[in-house]
C-alpha cells in the first residue's frame, strides 16, 4: 500500500513537472461551511481531485459560507466572487433556487463551464445548462431512509427540518414521508429555526419536548450530521432510549459510533467524497482536454448504512472519506 502511494505521488510529480509552464483549469468549488462534517468529506474529495488540478498547472479554490442563516444569498454571492475571482469552471450545489439560479446563470452566460453536485439534481443542470449532476437525488434518498424504517418496526416517523427553505432539505422530509408511506406506515414533519442545524442542544431540545407531546412517535429521521446526534441525545431525554428509531442523511464516525452501540439504527449515504472528486476531476478534464462524461446524472446514492455493513464503513470513515 505504502509503495503503491509512493508511485503515484511519484507520477504526479512528474506530470506536475512537465506542465509546469502550463496554464490549467481555475476551478471554484461551493460548499458547505468550514466545521461541517459532512462537507468536510465532500472537500477532501475535492482537494484530491485537486492533487491532478495543481499538477497540469491549475488549482481549485473553495468557498464556503460561515454559516447558514441566510443559505441562498450568501451562496449566490459565493458563486458570483468566482467569477469575479477568474474562474474557469465552476461546481456548485443548487440548494435554494430562487436564489442561486441567477448566480449559476451568470456562470453559464459568461462561458464558464458548471458542473451541479449534491443538490439540485440532473433536472437543475439541465435548467441552468451545466455538464453534469453529480450526487444523489435528495427525495430518493428520503425514500429510502423512510422504506428502511417502515419496513423494520416503525410505524409513526418524524422528519426534522433544520433548514427551511432549502430545497435539498424539503426534498428529504418529503421523501422520508413517502418512504414510510410506501411502508405502510406514517410521517411528518417538524421545522426548526436555520440557526438550530448543527446545534446538537438546540435539536435535542426540540426532539424532547416533541416526543414528550407526541408520544406515538417511534422513528426520528434526521437531515444533517449533527441533528442525528441531538436527536438521540433528545430521545434519552424525554426518557424513550431504545422506544424511538433513529436514521438520518449522511455520517461520520460519531454516527457511526452511534449505530454501532444500537443508538441509531441506519443512516443514508450519498458518498460525499465522491461528489467532490468526480465533480473536480470532470471539470478539469473538459477545461484541458474538451473530454466529457455522456452519463450526465451521475449517482453517488443513496445508500444504507446500518449493523449489516458498519465495520467497513467505519474504516473508511477514519481514513476521511466517508
Amino acid at each position: 500500500m505504502k509503495l503503491t502511494k509512493i508511485l503515484a505521488t511519484a507520477a504526479v510529480m512528474a506530470l506536475g513537472a512537465g506542465m509546469a509552464d502550463a496554464e490549467g483549469a481555475n476551478i471554484f468549488v461551493i460548499g458547505g461551511k468550514p466545521d461541517d462534517p459532512f462537507w468536510s468529506i465532500v472537500k477532501r474529495g475535492a482537494e484530491d481531485a485537486g492533487i491532478v488540478v495543481e499538477a497540469q498547472g491549475g488549482k481549485v479554490t473553495w468557498l464556503g459560507p460561515q454559516n447558514y442563516d441566510n443559505l441562498g444569498v450568501d451562496a449566490a454571492e459565493l458563486i458570483r466572487q468566482a467569477i469575479d475571482q477568474g474562474a474557469t469552471g465552476v461546481v456548485g450545489p443548487n440548494w435554494v433556487p430562487e436564489a442561486m439560479d441567477p448566480a449559476f446563470q451568470s456562470v453559464v452566460d459568461a462561458g464558464i463551464p458548471l458542473v451541479i453536485y449534491n443538490a439540485g439534481g440532473i433536472e437543475a443542470a439541465d435548467r441552468l445548462g451545466a455538464l453534469n449532476y453529480v450526487g444523489a437525488v435528495d427525495y430518493l434518498a428520503g425514500v429510502a431512509g423512510g422504506e428502511w424504517l417502515g419496513n423494520n418496526g416503525a410505524t409513526n416517523g418524524l422528519c426534522v427540518n433544520s433548514l427551511p427553505g432549502a430545497a435539498n432539505i424539503e426534498d428529504y422530509c418529503n421523501g422520508f414521508a413517502e418512504g414510510m408511506e410506501n411502508a405502510g406506515q406514517s410521517a411528518s414533519t417538524m421545522p426548526l429555526p436555520a440557526t438550530a442545524q448543527g446545534n446538537v442542544t438546540a435539536v435535542a431540545q426540540a426532539v424532547r419536548a416533541h416526543l414528550l407531546q407526541n408520544p406515538d412517535i417511534d422513528a426520528v429521521f434526521a437531515t444533517a450530521n449533527l441533528d442525528a446526534v441531538g436527536i438521540v441525545q433528545g430521545i434519552q431525554q424525554a426518557g424513550k432510549a431504545g422506544q424511538v428509531q433513529v436514521c438520518g442523511i449522511n455520517f461520520d464516525e460519531a454516527i457511526l459510533n452511534q449505530i454501532s452501540q444500537g443508538q441509531q439504527s441506519c443512516a443514508i449515504d450519498q458518498q460525499g467524497y465522491q461528489q467532490g472528486f468526480y465533480a473536480v476531476s470532470i471539470l478539469n478534464g473538459h477545461i484541458n482536454y474538451g473530454l466529457s462524461i455522456p452519463t450526465r446524472e451521475i449517482l453517488t446514492g443513496p445508500g444504507v448504512v446500518d449493523a449489516s455493513n458498519i465495520e467497513a464503513t467505519m474504516a473508511g470513515a477514519s481514513q476521511g472519506t466517508r
